[in-house]
């Protein structure tokens, strides 16, 4: 496997060094477009959030400046990204706001019907089944919780399909692929925003 490839493969599950470059750079890369998703959170005023696949940390420590009265928890599958987010929120930590830990999204083991918002921004390519995965997001939602997905692909761009058939397990899915998916898996309305000039997209579900 070449550099790029073994590098760009980290966007996965990030390991070692390589996984620590990738992390760094996701907080600052991503920026513009989670605070685009988060742009569309207008009429809920949540008091537990999980941010699923949390990454470097970032968009966990803007979704508390946004609801300053809200409990955190920030999961990922990756070592790595979980400690790059405990760094990045420590004090949140310190202050009990905030808790970083390692999950895995197709076997939550948090308490049903714990949270009134869940996000997932710019991870959802790699979930082993959406269905299965969105059914295990919506235990852990109470009723009328809502599960906001942003992506910076909407499964047609041709960059994130080029990507998609170098790094093992990416999937690139459709709006409709995934608004399908998070019905069968029990949430109740669907919605969606696809940007103006990107193929950024947006979408949520209430349970």
């Amino acid at each position: 496997m070449g550099l790029f490839k073994k590098f760009v493969s980290q966007t996965r599950k990030p390991e070692g060094f390589l996984g620590k470059m990738m992390v760094n750079g996701m907080n600052g890369g991503h920026a513009k477009m989670a605070d685009w998703g988060i742009s569309h959170l207008k009429t809920i005023a949540p008091k537990e959030i999980i941010d699923i696949g949390c990454g470097g940390g970032r968009n966990a420590g803007e979704l508390m400046k946004k609801y300053p009265d809200a409990r955190l928890t920030a999961i990922d599958y990756s070592e790595v990204s979980v400690q790059k987010a405990s760094v990045y929120n420590e004090e949140e930590i310190k202050n009990g706001r905030c808790v970083v830990e390692h999950g895995d999204v197709s076997a939550l083991t948090l308490p049903e019907e714990m949270f009134d918002l869940a996000t997932a921004f710019e991870t959802i390519y790699f979930w082993p089944g959406l269905e299965k995965c969105f059914s295990e997001v919506v235990k852990v939602l109470k009723p009328g919780g809502v599960f906001m997905i942003v992506n910076e692909s909407d499964g047609t761009d041709k960059t994130s399909l080029k990507y998609e058939k170098i790094i093992e397990g990416m999937k690139c899915h459709t709006v409709e692929e995934i608004e399908t998916a998070l019905i069968k898996a029990g949430f109740s309305k669907v919605k969606s925003d696809h940007h103006d000039s990107k193929p950024w997209i947006t979408v949520m579900a209430k349970k």
